[in-house]
């Protein structure tokens, strides 16, 4: 049975490629791809490029790409996990946590006997007559007259005050005219693209104005990316088969297979 690096090789054999056009093609170092086809896997990466880069490579020369990765995930390469805490290092906070309190609660003394006993001893505070003179009863009439009038005053200082307010309202409302709400306006939504793989593709997009790149990257089977669609656009495939992009309502394919390079032209213009 070949292995994994005898496959590859074969292929590109076959297909009359070099390491330098294959690399070119799939934007992957020519290193890598010797070391590919030398079985020799430890990149100095970290996994999820490593088994990014031989999808690539399998998809370019038409190989089985998810045959390549479970025959390399049985040499022992898996995708690592992340590790889940130890329930033992929150056991020993907690347990250190309690400790200290019960340092805190040992920290402070108990009361001593003499300290409980010092209200016992203090003196009682003996009541004192004084001989002072006894203030003059004052006559309940006198006082409820008082009152009526304190209340009326207080009434009709109220009424006065309230109807200044209904007055210096209404002519307020009438002097100022009612402000409409100013009209909301929202701005047209930026048209966008978005770029769907059907399997494995190296894609690179980028804008025919001024060559910004908006997109550089691998895509696996399946997965999507909405970009912004300023105007015209410069779209690379590696597998221009594998890519399909949505805009405007629509989903169409690139128009070309293997590696090449298509344009898609400005919003309004499809």
């Amino acid at each position: 049975m070949q292995t994994i690096g005898e496959r590859l090789e074969d292929a590109r054999k076959q297909k009359g490629i070099s390491i330098r056009e294959s690399a070119e093609a799939t934007k992957i170092r020519g290193e890598y791809l010797q070391k590919f086809e030398s079985n020799h896997f430890d990149l100095g990466l970290s996994e999820i490029y490593v088994r990014g880069f031989l999808r690539t490579y399998a998809n370019f020369l038409k190989l089985p790409a998810e045959r390549i990765l479970n025959d390399y995930a049985s040499l022992g390469h898996s995708e690592t996990r992340p590790r889940q805490p130890n329930r033992e290092i929150y056991g020993r906070m907690d347990v250190s946590v309690a400790s200290a309190g019960e340092r805190g609660d040992r920290s402070t003394p108990p009361p001593t006997e003499s300290a409980k006993e010092a209200p016992r001893n203090q003196p009682k505070q003996s009541r004192s007559r004084t001989n002072l003179p006894a203030a003059p009863i004052l006559d309940p009439a006198l006082v409820l007259k008082v009152g009526k009038i304190a209340a009326a005053v207080l009434v009709l200082v109220l009424v006065i005050w309230g109807a200044k307010s209904i007055i210096g309202g209404i002519s307020g409302s009438a002097a100022k005219p009612t402000a409409l709400p100013p009209v909301a306006t929202q701005a047209a939504a930026e048209p966008t693209i978005t770029v769907v793989a059907l399997d494995a593709v190296r894609v690179k997009i980028a804008t025919v104005a001024d060559g910004r790149v908006l997109l550089d990257a691998t895509l696996s089977r399946g997965q999507t990316q909405v970009l912004p669609w300023p105007g015209e656009l410069y779209i690379t495939a590696t597998a221009g088969e594998n890519l399909q992009i949505e805009a405007s309502g629509k989903r169409f394919g690139t128009g070309f297979k293997g590696y090449n390079r298509g344009k898609l032209p400005a919003p309004g213009g499809l």
